[in-house]
């Protein structure tokens, strides 16, 4: 499946969200430090519910750590900076979506990282500045699971 990184998090509650996308279509998720909650908190747990024993989380000191453990093959950056749309990837099981803090989004330094296959962006209407976090996560990961037949789930398509 995908691996979900979120760099930086800030808010629990969108991280209580991932975990439940996560554990729901079976993707990673991974959380880079300084984290902005304790994984302890209680806003975090009330929207990860119950499905914290159901999906896969891994917190990273930082990213080179993160780096280390996935060992990717492809990374995509969502930022709302890139010119190329979320549709427009082809992934591949395995592949790395990440995502930037809620308040300011990656930072330069990582969208110039050498491991970052490309970045892309959901669309928008201009007067718009961003998606809330999980929902673009959401976005993304459903769009790459789309690609692959949604291969898994209760009811794929024959």
């Amino acid at each position: 499946m995908f691996r979900i990184v979120f760099f930086h998090p800030e808010i629990p509650g969108n991280t209580g969200n991932a975990i439940r996308l996560a554990a729901n279509t079976g993707c990673e998720l991974h959380l880079i430090e300084p984290l902005g909650f304790s994984l302890e908190d209680r806003y975090l747990r009330r929207a990860g519910l119950d499905y914290h024993d159901l999906a896969h989380i891994q917190v990273h000191r930082d990213l080179d750590a993160a780096w280390q453990a996935l060992d990717p093959v492809h990374v995509y950056a969502f930022t709302t900076q890139a010119h190329r749309r979320h549709t427009d990837v082809d992934y591949a099981e395995g592949d790395v979506l990440l995502f930037g803090p809620e308040s300011v989004g990656l930072p330069d330094e990582v969208l110039a990282d050498e491991r970052i296959t490309d970045q892309v962006r959901l669309p928008m209407l201009p007067t718009s500045r961003s998606l809330n976090l999980t929902n673009t996560a959401a976005i993304a990961v459903y769009e790459a699971w789309r690609q692959h037949d949604f291969r898994g789930s209760a009811r794929q398509s024959s």
